[in-house]
């Protein structure tokens, strides 16, 4: 099984800042995947078992991005190539 957190990140204004908050979640936490969209202003994080929400909060806050709900769901099977 795999989770899915969707959170809300506001502030990002290019690629180089969806690259920050994602190497920020990336040596935070155990992901498998992380994406940011900018255009979206939300952070897409996959990872294999529940993570610790406070601390996904910290690592992206700590970028200096301001991080709104985070939103968590059982990720469907061939999202992204996890299978």
């Amino acid at each position: 099984m795999m989770w899915k957190y969707t959170v809300q990140v506001e502030g990002m204004m290019c690629g180089m800042c969806e690259n920050h908050v994602n190497d920020a979640v990336r040596k935070a936490l155990p992901v498998k995947k992380v994406a940011s969209s900018r255009k979206k202003g939300e952070t897409t994080v996959f990872a294999a078992q529940p993570l610790d929400e406070d601390a996904l909060r910290a690592a992206i806050a700590a970028t200096g991005y301001e991080v709104g709900s985070i939103r968590c769901e059982e990720a469907k099977k061939g999202l992204l190539g996890w299978q």
